[in-house]
């Protein structure tokens, strides 16, 4: 148990320092908005989503959403840093690359928590304060037993 609780300061710790690093964003450099935007995801997990820039390349990705796969419902959290490569205009919009890792917990009977690696395609609109995203993310659980797991979604966030 107590590697869990050292897992869950040293995440904490990461994102509290990431947030404090200059926020230059993808968003900003279309002329789309801010650097956070709130949105929701579909697929496993199904719920919230929000993702804040730290730099045009990076940004720390939140979800809050409710887990249905393989238990009774459960809520689902998780907190990733990612890195986006992009690929340029895209029919006039930005299309981009991105992976990162991250944590997340379920919390129905016994408490799940494990690392995520999220993969996944990030669409800015231009003019547009709108963004569209799809992902899969291997996962493995550590505790309350070390296996390997998974997810994907697709979604949408509006930035403000």
């Amino acid at each position: 148990m107590k590697k869990i609780r050292w897992f869950a300061v040293i995440i904490l710790a990461l994102s509290i320092t990431l947030l404090q690093t200059d926020r230059v964003q993808a968003q900003a450099d279309t002329g789309n908005g801010g650097n956070v935007g709130i949105g929701v995801m579909f697929g496993e997990p199904t719920g919230l989503s929000v993702k804040a820039w730290t730099s045009s390349s990076t940004a720390l990705n939140i979800g809050a959403a409710w887990s249905l796969a393989g238990r009774n419902e459960a809520i689902h959290l998780h907190a990733d840093y990612l890195f986006h490569s992009w690929f340029g205009d895209v029919n006039r919009g930005q299309l981009g690359f991105y992976y990162g890792i991250g944590a997340r917990a379920i919390f129905a009977g016994d408490p799940i928590l494990g690392v995520r690696i999220p993969l996944g395609l990030n669409y800015v609109f231009e003019n547009s304060p709108l963004d569209l995203f799809v992902e899969a993310v291997p996962i493995l659980d550590l505790s309350p037993e070390t296996k390997s797991a998974g997810n994907g979604a697709f979604g949408i966030r509006y930035y403000f």
